[in-house]
């Protein structure tokens, strides 16, 4: 494993080297171009300059502002403890030294991706419409490629390219529109007087340069993310031992037509599967972001003998006919055979039933207070909501909004169940009232909501730490 990681360090150098020559060379053109004679130095020392700065930025705020453009919101294990279960689980499969912050977008259209600048500051984020369409082998099997993702170092070196690509095609636009809203009379005038000092040549190579450069870089970048997501694939197969989950995951997202509105141009290469699908369709081969999900579900699902790193690679080949694992990520021979699934032990809904979970675990992530008369009724609260009590439109019956604090407790003493004491703070029960999402107020005030899939013993307050006995 750490072969493998030395080796994509070591391809992520040469790439940033030859990266890096485009855009000193571009520089120092358009420096040129500008100053014949001595404006190429300047032009290099400004382009470094450029992308210093925005290395800085994308190396320390490279994820929020990756997070903050898809509308992604932290949250607890409390909303989603499938989610966290999970995460949690491959965190342990990848050893890596830290379990990564989690975040649900709050789109339909299911999808993830991973970012951070090393694996102690890294962050998992998917769409609810993921959560809402993946059974838990599913959602383990793009958990896992997004794990792998920041085990391989890939995250880093996405935010870095990214920045570079972004520094290249910056330097080319403004050069270019410069000359566009100029009229053309600067670049005249700048030919005739670089004419005169044996340099007229050099404005036309610029003007090239500006507009190859872009492209070049972008090509360079699609190759190796193309070519990092089947090394994601291939480690994803590693950590669940059973191919099948992605495979069946990728096939979901891939087939969803709905829309993706936060998704754009520069978040899109991070996704485990292209979000602009109409992009997708017309980009194919050498302008790719992703490669193509038929192919990726082929080889996944050919794996039936193990799931090792030459395991892939003969599957690789059996589809594309070439390899992709480097030499050195071959040389555990150790034979890794493919699991039994996980029993799917969540009840089967309906499409009204999903909907409604989907919009409740959408509310969940936006803040929303979840009560539940005693006729049974759902209440959901906005969080900016203040008044002191609240009437039930079924029942009509008024709920005082202080007493909501000791509801879980009430119900546990009227079931006959004691609270036992610690000598920290008092743990509460709670006794389901069904298998939808409720709230559980705890003694401190803070509520906690529970998801239908939710089947673990406990639930602990992350406000005051008490914990919550789910009976």
């Amino acid at each position: 494993m750490w072969e493998l990681i030395r080796a994509n360090k070591r391809k992520s150098i040469l790439l940033f080297i030859f990266m890096g020559c485009i855009l000193i060379l571009l520089g120092y053109v358009i420096g040129e171009a500008y100053l014949p004679g001595k404006g190429g130095y300047n032009g290099v020392f400004i382009a470094l300059i450029i992308w210093v700065i925005w290395s800085m930025i994308g190396y320390f705020k490279g994820s929020s502002i990756l997070l903050s453009l898809s509308r992604a919101k932290e949250v607890t294990h409390n909303i989603h403890p499938q989610l966290f279960n999970v995460v949690s689980e491959m965190k342990i499969a990848a050893n890596l030294p830290a379990m990564p912050k989690i975040y649900i977008i709050n789109e339909e259209a299911p999808n993830a991706f991973a970012t951070g600048r090393k694996p102690e500051k890294s962050a998992i984020a998917v769409t609810a419409g993921l959560l809402n369409r993946l059974n838990r082998n599913e959602l383990q099997g793009v958990i896992a490629h997004e794990m792998s993702h920041i085990l391989n170092r890939d995250i880093v070196y996405m935010t870095f390219a990214g920045v570079m690509l972004g520094t290249v095609v910056m330097i080319s636009q403004i050069f270019l529109r410069g000359l566009w809203y100029s009229g053309g009379s600067a670049a005249r005038y700048r030919s005739k007087r670089s004419n005169r000092d044996g340099g007229g040549a050099m404005m036309i190579i610029a003007i090239v340069l500006a507009i190859l450069a872009p492209i070049l870089t972008r090509l360079f970048y699609f190759a190796i993310s193309r070519k990092r997501e089947y090394l994601a694939d291939a480690t994803a197969t590693r950590l669940t031992r059973y191919p099948e989950g992605l495979a069946s995951a990728l096939e979901k997202i891939s087939s969803s037509n709905i829309k993706f509105s936060t998704a754009n141009n520069i978040t899109a290469p991070m996704y485990i599967v292209n979000p602009l699908k109409k992009t997708e369709r017309s980009l194919t081969g050498l302008f790719s972001t992703h490669p193509p999900i038929k192919e990726r579900i082929k080889i996944l699902r050919n794996m039936s003998h193990g799931v090792n790193y030459n395991n892939y690679q003969s599957a690789f080949r059996m589809v594309t006919g070439k390899g992709i694992i480097p030499t050195s990520g071959l040389k555990d021979s150790k034979n890794i055979p493919v699991k039994e699934p996980s029993k799917d032990t969540s009840k089967q809904l309906s499409v009204k039933e999903k909907k409604r979970e989907f919009g409740d675990l959408i509310r969940a992530v936006n803040g929303f207070v979840f009560l539940t008369c005693v006729c049974g009724l759902k209440i959901k609260l906005p969080p900016n909501f203040k008044k002191p009590e609240i009437s039930c439109p079924r029942c009509k019956r008024t709920i005082q909004m202080p007493l909501a604090k000791i509801a879980a407790v009430a119900s546990a003493v009227s079931a006959g169940e004691a609270i036992k004491e610690t000598p920290t703070l008092e743990p509460q029960r709670y006794i389901r009232k069904g298998k939808m999402w409720e709230t559980i107020t705890c003694s401190c005030g803070n509520h906690i909501q529970i998801s239908p899939s939710f089947m673990g013993p406990k639930a602990s307050c992350n406000k005051c730490g008490r914990i919550i006995k789910i009976l």
